[in-house]
């Protein structure tokens, strides 16, 4: 059975120099397109230059607290500008307590730089626990997001609903055959 509501495919736009991009396998409405992002890791066609999402590993994390802080803030700082901007950390706060990374950086130091941050440039940190739990934040997240807006008005436009890829409208038939 059929819905009356218009197929709308979540165009996840992955940044090109994401190394270990999310595949969103489990999610059969996502279709990706690879682009260079001027912030984050993802984002939504149609709004780039209005939400984002950076995933980091703990490790990664670690790094731009520490030798990579100056080109962090820098990012951090440019996502100010942005409606919706989060770091999904595929780790848990409790990782980061009991130092479980490669880095000296003690643990304590590096939630206090996380907490700056947050005070700071009014950044999220999505402690995901695990990277399929970041995947799942950031699905959630990008999801949500377009919802909101949808609401106004604004995602069918931005979204491109010409644009769906034959293996999101194939998902599309078979659920609607279930």
């Amino acid at each position: 059975m059929g819905s009356s509501f218009p197929y709308v495919p979540l165009r996840i736009v992955v940044d090109t120099r994401e190394q270990h991009p999310y595949a969103f396998e489990k999610y059969p409405e996502a279709e990706i397109i690879r682009h260079g992002l001027k912030t984050g890791d993802y984002s939504l066609a149609g709004y780039e230059d209005r939400m984002a999402l950076e995933r980091k590993s703990l490790d990664d994390l670690i790094g731009c607290l520490t030798t990579g802080r100056d080109r962090f803030e820098r990012e951090l700082e440019r996502a100010r500008a942005l409606d919706l901007f989060a770091v999904i950390v595929e780790a848990s706060v409790e990782d980061v307590k009991r130092g479980r990374y490669r880095s000296k950086l003690n643990p304590h130091a590096a939630l206090q730089s996380v907490i700056a941050f947050q005070v700071r440039y009014g950044t999220s940190f999505v402690w995901a626990g695990s990277r399929a739990g970041g995947e799942y934040m950031a699905y959630g997240l990008l999801e949500k997001y377009r919802r909101e807006k949808e609401g106004h008005g604004e995602a069918l436009a931005a979204s491109g609903t010409e644009g769906a890829s034959k293996r999101t409208r194939a998902a599309r038939r078979e659920r609607m055959d279930n």
